[in-house]
């Protein structure tokens, strides 16, 4: 049994009135963890440009979708510590994917954003998951492609919880 398989441990947890509590919904929590993971470790090997870690590649998202922000909302929104966040920074500025511009209300501060460089590293990274997932969903029949659908919302959802 890999670290993966470990049976969850859920008992009595509830969101807006669901509550997750019977064998049934224990085994569904721990079926979603095991594939969400899985396929993210499948995904992380599916990248356009190697020399961006995954954490690179996800502030540089968070700051495409958001805009511009300081160092610690950046840190914040990636649930990362701000020390990390710096280092993460500091890689992205070398590689001309982020700059550091003063903050507007507060000189103290800086407020970093995505380069239009930036945005073409995302694009083709985008293009490129999005291509092998397509390939993956295309061995899926019609139920479950249109069960992958429909879920794909509420999987956002948690994804942003």
């Amino acid at each position: 049994m890999s670290h993966d398989d470990d049976v969850a441990e859920v008992d009595g947890a509830e969101v807006d009135g669901a509550e997750v509590d019977g064998a049934d919904d224990v085994d569904a929590v721990n079926t979603l963890r095991i594939g969400v993971l899985r396929l993210s470790r499948r995904m992380r090997h599916i990248s356009g440009d190697r020399a961006l870690s995954l954490a690179e590649l996800s502030a540089l998202g968070t700051l495409a979708r958001c805009g511009p922000m300081t160092p610690g909302e950046l840190a914040r929104k990636e649930h990362v510590q701000p020390p990390s966040m710096t280092r993460i920074i500091a890689l992205l500025q070398e590689r001309g994917l982020v700059g550091l511009e003063a903050h507007p209300g507060d000189r103290r501060q800086k407020v970093v954003g995505a380069t239009d460089q930036a945005e073409a590293v995302l694009q083709a990274s985008r293009a490129q998951r999005n291509e092998w997932l397509a390939q993956l969903v295309g061995q899926l029949d019609e139920e479950e492609w249109a069960a992958l659908r429909a879920a794909a919302p509420v999987l956002h959802k948690l994804a942003h919880l």
